[in-house]
């Protein structure tokens, strides 16, 4: 069996601690409610739910109609903005298919317009 303590280890690791307590010193930044409820795009519940909204609407975009076989390309869309509100956010009612390209065109503009939020 080897040694586990080889030459220069010592160095070695009292380096990786002083970075280890740099990196413990440096601010934490604040996470703001925007940030907290994107989170939730991650979680097991979301995916569930999505997908529910997917297979409701027949992976057909709500808005130009078209059937998409890929459900990368669909948006499980909040019709009206979240905002990190919980209850809009996991509302059903709230949701609807949407293809990505209406998505991240049309929709976007009417909600930077304040429209649909």
């Amino acid at each position: 069996m080897g040694r586990l303590a080889g030459r220069g280890m010592g160095s070695r690791i009292g380096r990786t601690a002083s970075r280890l307590n740099a990196d413990a010193k440096k601010p934490v930044k604040a996470e703001g409610p925007r940030h907290a409820s994107h989170r939730w795009y991650s979680l097991a519940r979301w995916r569930r739910l999505r997908w529910s909204v997917l297979e409701e609407a027949r992976f057909t975009c709500a808005w130009c109609k078209r059937i998409e076989a890929n459900t990368s390309k669909l948006v499980a869309d909040h019709k009206r903005a979240h905002r990190g509100d919980p209850d809009l956010f996991w509302d059903r009612a709230n949701l609807q298919c949407l293809c990505k390209a209406c998505h991240d065109s049309e929709k976007q503009r009417q909600e930077r317009r304040g429209e649909g939020g």
